[in-house]
């Protein structure tokens, strides 16, 4: 055979080969690739999205912590208020509370006062008469001389 003609046939062969390839082969796997490269754009926008996403909900998570923190803060400070005048309310009543039985108290021990020095009163001037009458040698009768022995119940408590 000849050169040339091996040549020759080998160059139509290959022209054939490529006009096949580039007419059957070729665009199904130029569309593959670009199938794949339009695949992998969209993930690395959709990690872009996520990844921006990511960090706005980080953000606000963030912010409603502090959020939360602040109202918590807020609740425990209203509740601390509130226990602060609670304890208020209850020192004034308590306060309130004893003025009041202090005040019952001196009235109480007032009128007991006024009883026992009554009954003192009563018990001197029966003394008193029991007395007289035994330096008279006769009974005074306490009824009809109530005046004089009041007034010498009077002149006993004075001192």
């Amino acid at each position: 055979m000849n050169l040339n003609a091996t040549l020759f046939i080998q160059t139509i062969v290959f022209v054939i080969l490529g006009w096949v390839t580039m007419r059957f082969i070729w665009p199904p796997l130029i569309k593959a690739i670009e199938e794949r490269q339009r695949k992998i754009a969209e993930g690395l926008a959709s990690s872009e999205k996520a990844e921006k996403s990511l960090a706005e909900a980080k953000a606000s998570a963030t912010d409603i912590i502090k959020e939360a923190r602040v109202q918590a803060n807020k609740i425990v400070e209203q509740a601390n208020r509130r226990s602060n005048e609670v304890v208020e309310e209850a020192r004034g009543t308590a306060i309130a509370e004893g003025q009041r039985l202090l005040a019952e108290a001196r009235n109480e021990v007032t009128l007991e006062s006024n009883r026992a020095r009554e009954q003192l009163r009563r018990e001197v001037a029966l003394i008193a008469v029991a007395g007289a009458g035994k330096l008279l040698g006769r009974e005074i009768d306490a009824r009809a001389h109530a005046d004089l022995l009041e007034k010498l119940a009077l002149e006993i408590e004075r001192g």
